[in-house]
């Protein structure tokens, strides 16, 4: 075993049912997968193709606690499914794209909007409003195997007992399987990769104090407070 030049940085994870930890590799994030929420960021909803973004592994955080992030005044919550791979490979067939899949999560997609605004007017990447330290709340990750493979059902979120985002997932554009082909077709997926999978519409800003609560039919809710 080789020695490392400075101490390895450590495996972000994911708790899960069964008490286990799921080791995340990379995270990939769908953009605009609800119409609704297509529209009212002024976008045409048609059926484009898809289009990805990345978080980082280590803004995965399963504390319960969403630190009000420095340098931004407009912080948005975007409630989605995330769904975590137990394999990949290339070109994985639409068919065959569920018998990678582990299992799913409630998860926040923690935006500083005003700064990836700046971002997309200037034509450039988003990382700075996305991909920031622990914008990617998750709840407990469950098995397909423990709740099915969720294709349909409501997904929600309340802030401080108020419901501010609420959708199904059927109303996804993209569905689980197509999303998990075609990013297949770009990258070579793996074992440990996660895929948020979008917002329903209802996107809105949060303050330090906000309690929310993100829900979806069939897994554990997520509470999650700002700090």
């Amino acid at each position: 075993m080789p020695e490392f030049v400075i101490p390895a940085p450590s495996v972000a994870t994911i708790p899960t049912s069964n008490g286990g930890n799921f080791p995340v590799r990379r995270v990939y994030c769908i953009g605009r997968n609800y119409a609704a929420h297509a529209v009212e960021m002024g976008h045409d909803p048609s059926r484009e193709p898809p289009f990805f973004f990345q978080k980082n592994p280590d803004n995965l955080d399963p504390s319960g606690r969403f630190p009000f992030p420095k340098h931004s005044n407009d912080v948005h919550h975007e409630v989605e499914m995330l769904i975590a791979l137990k394999s990949g490979g290339n070109e994985i067939t639409v068919d065959d794209a569920l018998d990678h899949v582990w299992g799913y999560a409630p998860s926040l997609d923690m935006t500083r909007r005003d700064l990836q605004s700046v971002a997309k007017k200037a034509g450039r990447p988003w990382e700075i409003g996305k991909a920031f330290e622990r914008s990617a709340p998750v709840g407990v990750l469950q098995s397909a195997s423990e709740v099915g493979h969720l294709s349909e059902g409501s997904i929600d979120l309340h802030v401080n007992g108020e419901l501010r985002q609420a959708g199904n997932l059927n109303q996804m554009i993209w569905k689980t399987p197509e999303m998990i082909a075609y990013l297949s077709r770009y990258f070579e997926l793996a074992a440990g990769d996660v895929i948020m999978s979008g917002t329903p519409s209802g996107v809105g800003p949060v303050q330090p104090g906000d309690k929310l609560e993100a829900r979806i039919k069939g897994l554990q809710p997520l509470q999650v407070t700002v700090t």
